[in-house]
């Protein structure tokens, strides 16, 4: 006898000789791959800025006026932090819904966020491009931007929000119909990833509606402090929705490499919880130096972000817990010897497994970030650019490209293209990533500033501790560079290249450990759960606020410093 929760702990199967479900499952695969190899072609751009910039900055090269390195400096950080990953997630957290969720749906309400997150991105980037927003990806005031530009952020949000929709749509239907059992694990991750990324980008929406009048000149200053206080609200939950997506790799794809099981059910649906509380309410612990904002509130965010090391330690715990079962059961024992044991020449393992390296690299400097003594010395250097590239460029981004490793293939019914070229882009990136992330935190520590085209100083005598450090960073970017254009090669090659072939295997999620404790309903009350992260948010942000509306406001009218 089959129960309720055996059954939702089994994967759902797509109904056979059926040619409306097959019809509609391949609808969504097609769907899927135009979602990752839009974040690719993005990839392959951002990256070819992000070595201009580093040579920059190593004075191998002068960037001329009419391209200058704030210009490169923004599209970089626009496309790489808020454009490619946002594309990648949006189509992961896709396939993970259709595939965990079988259903003759529609794909039109996907497709249609998908076009309108690609006009925002052209929108944004054809203006930065132009001279016309050099603001950072960071763009809140007193910095000015051409309206064009936050129309187009403001459409990539949007297009967001149909995907995020068509998600939150597939799991009601599924528990309207299936009210006694569980959300399919795949599909919970999911949904619960998209609804965090829902209350984040509630920040950034009320900043457009006083960034775009402004721009428009419409109104004659804006508050500036309060933009960068909406501007956080949404820019370090972005950080989590990174991690979230690449959470949904470690935990639900990376065991089908090596044979292994989702360690514990329960623990997961915690896991991705812990992230959809406390990944909001945290923002203020980039504004420690802000004046308006009272120290409690401030201590109150930083006691919250230490809180988010919690899942992260929840989550090193389940994915070493699935390494040993798997190697216990072939008989392999012994931390090194599991360690050697894993597939790390197989390279839909290899890159999240290094980019989880990365990860704890990444935690210890996040850790530096939210102390307020050391954030004092290091928020304005090359420390923090450092840590913010052992972050998304390591765990995310190598996560990311090992799961289009097996994606890629999966959908489009072809073998991988080249697989060892495929391995040699991980490691290149992997150690191109700890060259230039360790260069850029000792240049940091030696008190080299970011955000800044020339580190020279015009000369100075102290500068120059830290020009070595530059053009380790350099080097370390040229390597990460021709890592992303292996991936691009691979990636794209594998679809144009190798014939089509009907019978190769899907990509499947894997199945939750036997032995797992049974999980708590309360787990799968996801409504109760987004009530609950809204009500956080809220607290955390009711305060802060209303000091900013209550204080004397000084507004700006812009400026434009390039």
């Amino acid at each position: 006898m089959t129960t309720s929760a055996d059954a939702a702990s089994s994967p759902l199967q797509w109904p056979k000789n059926n040619d409306s479900y097959a019809f509609s499952r391949e609808k969504g695969d097609l769907l899927v791959l135009t979602h990752i190899y839009t974040a690719t072609l993005v990839l392959g751009v951002g990256a070819l800025f992000g070595a201009l910039q580093g040579f920059s900055r190593a004075n191998w090269i002068v960037m001329p006026d009419w391209f200058d390195y704030y210009r490169i400096l923004t599209v970089h950080g626009v496309l790489m932090a808020l454009v490619f990953t946002t594309f990648f997630i949006t189509g992961l957290l896709t396939y993970a819904t259709y595939r965990s969720i079988p259903r003759v749906r529609s794909v039109r309400l996907n497709y249609i966020g998908w076009s309108v997150m690609v006009i925002g991105t052209l929108m944004a980037a054809i203006t930065i491009l132009s001279g016309n927003a050099s603001v950072l990806y960071t763009f809140y005031a007193p910095l000015k931007a051409s309206p064009f530009f936050y129309f187009g952020a403001t459409l990539l949000v949007a297009g967001t929000w149909f995907i995020a929709a068509d998600i939150i749509m597939n799991v009601v239907w599924f528990k309207r119909r299936n009210p006694e059992l569980r959300i399919p694990l795949p599909a919970f991750a999911a949904v619960c990833t998209m609804i965090m990324w829902i209350i984040a980008t509630l920040g950034v929406t009320v900043e457009m509606l006083i960034l775009i009048p402004w721009s428009l000149g419409w109104t004659s200053g804006v508050d500036v402090s309060l933009t960068r206080m909406l501007f956080w609200y949404f820019g370090h939950p972005l950080v989590y929705f990174w991690i979230m997506g690449a959470y949904v790799i470690w935990y639900l794809v990376v065991p089908t490499s090596y044979g292994g099981s989702v360690f514990s059910d329960g623990l997961t649906r915690l896991a991705f919880i812990s992230l959809l509380l406390l990944s909001t309410p945290v923002g203020i612990h980039h504004e420690y130096l802000d004046p308006g904002i009272s120290p409690g509130w401030k201590f109150f965010h930083t006691i919250l972000t230490y809180g988010v090391v919690v899942p992260s330690f929840m989550t090193a715990f389940a994915i070493f817990a699935s390494f040993e079962i798997a190697a216990r059961k072939q008989g392999v024992t012994g931390f090194w010897n599991i360690v050697r044991w894993l597939p790390w020449r197989d390279p839909a393992f290899a890159g999240p497994g290094l980019g989880m390296l990365l990860f704890i690299l990444g935690g210890f400097g996040g850790v530096v970030n939210n102390s307020y003594a050391m954030d004092v010395l290091v928020h304005n250097t090359m420390w923090v650019v450092g840590h913010f590239h052992v972050t998304v460029g390591g765990p995310v981004a190598l996560t990311f490209i090992g799961a289009a490793y097996r994606l890629v293939p999966a959908l489009a019914r072809r073998k991988l293209f080249a697989p060892q070229l495929a391995l040699v882009s991980e490691y290149l990136w992997f150690a191109g990533m700890l060259v230039m992330s360790f260069s850029m935190h000792w240049a940091g520590i030696l008190g080299a500033p970011r955000r800044t085209s020339d580190v020279s100083y015009f000369g100075a005598a102290g500068a120059a501790t830290w020009h070595g450090q530059m053009v380790a960073a350099a080097l370390g970017g040229s390597l990460i560079a021709i890592g992303v254009l292996l991936f691009v090669v691979v990636a794209t090659a594998t679809f144009l290249q190798n014939k089509r072939e009907e019978d190769n295997p899907e990509l499947a999620f894997a199945r939750v450990e036997d032995a797992a404790a049974p999980v708590p309903p309360v787990l799968d009350k996801l409504g109760t759960w987004a009530a609950l992260a809204i009500v956080l948010a809220f607290i955390a942000y009711v305060g802060p606020v209303t000091q900013q509306l209550t204080a004397h406001s000084y507004l700006a009218p812009g400026m434009r410093t390039w």
